[in-house]
């Protein structure tokens, strides 16, 4: 009896959460934002990815969601840098969901964000964590896993959720690899049984390696989801 109402509250928390994210993406969508959600570990260095992703997108105005249990650290990296972000504190929650972005997206004026370009880019950086992230929907057009050659290679088979949800994956520190124990043959066998499809990148936050490739394909996946929506022009 216990189990059985366990499961049935989580099935409410879940399905709640869902149709406001679904809300957020069709309201995003139609104001041609673009929504990326970044998953990752602590320390695999997803806010450094979000700097050389964003100097390196052309055709999209990016602007940034942070998301920590405590502090806005990263929000004052970025905004001292001159990208438009915005802080979410969970206060100890270990994931962000999707009325917390809500309330967060009503913070930026995405009118005067885009400029003239295409569109806008809305990476939202979730809390560092390789389980809950996974599990919430926020809203996001498509998942990006960063991970790091410093995680081990056996990640994809102890944390498989987030490799199977993946749209986007960055294998980031590649520079470091000579100096490591890193499989990357046993970890691709492991992110590909989990997920044939997705585009892995193999990335140097240190040098800058890969990140042109993987803006490049972050502007065809917004292109692409703009034109799924019928938004080839300007919204109405």
């Amino acid at each position: 009896m216990h189990d059985t109402r366990t499961i049935a509250v989580m099935e409410d928390i879940h399905g709640e959460n869902d149709r406001l994210a679904e809300q957020v993406n069709h309201t995003l969508t139609h104001k041609r934002v673009f929504v990326v959600n970044e998953m990752g570990a602590p320390g695999i260095g997803k806010t450094t990815a979000l700097i050389h992703l964003i100097d390196r997108i052309t055709r999209f105005s990016p602007c940034v969601i942070e998301g920590d249990i405590e502090s806005d650290l990263d929000t004052q990296t970025l905004t001292g840098l001159g990208v438009p972000a915005r802080q979410v504190n969970t206060f100890g929650a270990c994931h962000l969901d999707a009325p917390l972005v809500a309330d967060a997206v009503l913070g930026f004026d995405f009118g005067a964000v885009r400029g003239g370009r295409d569109g806008v880019i809305l990476f939202i950086e979730n809390v560092g964590n390789l389980v809950c992230p996974a599990e919430f929907s926020i809203g996001e057009h498509i998942k990006m896993l960063v991970c790091s050659v410093t995680e081990g290679s056996d990640k994809p088979y102890k944390y498989p959720l987030a490799f199977e949800k993946a749209d986007l994956v960055l294998l980031n520190k590649v520079d470091l690899a000579p100096y490591l124990d890193f499989d990357e043959a046993f970890f691709m066998k492991g992110l590909r049984a989990l997920n044939p499809g997705a585009p892995v990148i193999r990335c140097s936050s240190k040098t800058g390696e890969g990140f042109g490739e993987a803006a490049s394909v972050l502007e065809s996946m917004a292109a692409t989801a703009f034109l799924d929506g019928g938004l080839a022009g300007d919204p109405a």
